[in-house]
């Protein structure tokens, strides 16, 4: 008659060692993922800068950039109804996954067929990296709101 009370206590208790091996996984794996995005997207040597670079870069932005990118880089600044196609947005998921080199490239080379021009000739190397670095500074990673599901 024991055995049924026993086996209970011991099922709710591998349940609370699973719900907790569960927990610390996927802590372990939000910050690998944060990490690896880091690392793969290369803003860990640009967030290493001074931040008078990043003031730089917001200077630079708002001179050359906001106009059709918008103050927080969503492609909704004042000349992009005018645009076609639109300006990119900055801080969307596919140019956040763009490597500083490429984003590097876009900046100094411009895009053909759209209003983007290429800054290599007006910003120095040491601009455009600033740029990137405040263009990386508008990216806001945020945990969701969303509650995790119930453990079964």
């Amino acid at each position: 008659m024991n055995e049924p009370a026993a086996a209970d206590s011991l099922n709710h208790s591998s349940h609370r060692q699973i719900h907790s091996v569960w927990r610390l996984t996927r802590v372990f794996v939000d910050r690998l993922l944060v990490t690896l995005l880091l690392i793969c997207c290369g803003t860990g040597v640009l967030l290493a800068q001074p931040a008078e670079g990043l003031q730089r870069g917001q200077t630079i932005y708002r001179e050359h950039c906001m106009d059709c990118h918008g103050a927080n880089g969503k492609g909704d600044g004042p000349k992009a109804p005018f645009l076609s196609p639109r300006p990119g947005n900055l801080i969307s998921a596919a140019t956040s996954a763009k490597t500083d080199k490429e984003l590097l490239r876009t900046i100094a080379q411009g895009k053909p067929r759209t209003a983007m021009p290429g800054w290599k000739d007006a910003l120095a190397d040491e601009d455009q990296q600033a740029v990137l670095q405040y263009i990386r500074s508008l990216i806001q990673f945020s945990r969701s709101s969303a509650v995790p599901p119930a453990a079964p």
